[in-house]
């Protein structure tokens, strides 16, 4: 299966890394990459193909786009003459409805949407895809499976990928941030900045690995560490006393809303 990577950033390389994790050959893939200095270094690291993108695109049977949601019509519109029809095209970019790529490549080729998370550049992510008409079952396949190399992926509607985007898309900025709070909270009360973060992230590890592996719910889990009239029920109670889930509901309509925007 002969890839194509438009787009060689942080999440292009971590894809490259699942393609050749999941067993496709790295002279199978081919990036184009407009920063030569990035082309070079990729190409060194992983022993991959740079080639400019008229001919990646159009030797590609694969060709994943990992740009950014406001460049992806200049890209489209830059590639369509080179596709193929019997080319899959992988977009990365949040909020670009399929429609939307299909038409700016005159209904060409097959298109697969894939909202991806940064966790992806650990081995950790969290995918999903949504499959548009004419994808072939190989293709498919194929996609799904070296993005299981990333992480997981579900497969879902597209009419939900907006719901999808504000959840698992922007949701490690809302860990990222909780995290950044609690060690702030944590310095207030008189801790180092060093041993109030390792406090704060081995915690959040380590109850990740719980609710995991317990096979317990968050809800069963949160009960089990909360005493009546104890440390952590006051905590708690000071959460919901701020509405803490309708903070969360109304960041994530927000983020929702805004992917819709982008279409």
């Amino acid at each position: 299966m002969k890839v194509g990577v438009i787009g060689a950033g942080v999440m292009g390389e971590a894809l490259i890394a699942a393609l050749i994790s999941y067993g496709v050959s790295s002279q199978e893939i081919t990036i184009s990459e407009k920063r030569k200095e990035r082309a070079d270094e990729l190409e060194s690291k992983y022993s991959i193909r740079v080639d400019e993108l008229s001919k990646n695109v159009a030797s590609s049977q694969i060709l994943l786009l990992v740009v950014k949601p406001q460049d992806m019509a200049a890209v489209l519109a830059e590639i369509k003459n080179d596709l193929s029809s019997t080319t899959t095209v992988v977009s990365f970019a949040a909020g670009k409805k399929i429609s939307f790529i299909s038409a700016a490549l005159e209904d060409k080729s097959p298109v697969i949407r894939v909202m991806p998370n940064t966790p992806t550049l650990v081995g950790a992510g969290m995918a999903a895809i949504s499959v548009g008409t004419g994808v072939s079952g190989a293709h498919k396949d194929f996609v799904s499976g070296f993005l299981a190399a990333t992480g997981k992926v579900v497969e879902v509607k597209e009419d939900l990928q907006d719901a999808v985007t504000a959840t698992s898309g922007s949701g490690p900025a809302y860990f990222f941030a909780f995290v950044e709070a609690m060690i702030d909270g944590a310095v207030e009360l008189g801790l180092s900045k060093e041993v109030a973060t390792e406090l704060t992230v081995q915690t959040f590890l380590g109850s990740a690995k719980l609710l995991q592996e317990s096979g317990k719910s968050a809800t069963t889990l949160r009960e089990n560490v909360t005493s009546p009239n104890g440390t952590t029920a006051a905590a708690l109670a000071t959460f919901s006393s701020n509405d803490l889930s309708k903070i969360v509901a109304a960041a994530m309509e927000s983020a929702r809303n805004r992917s819709i925007e982008l279409a």
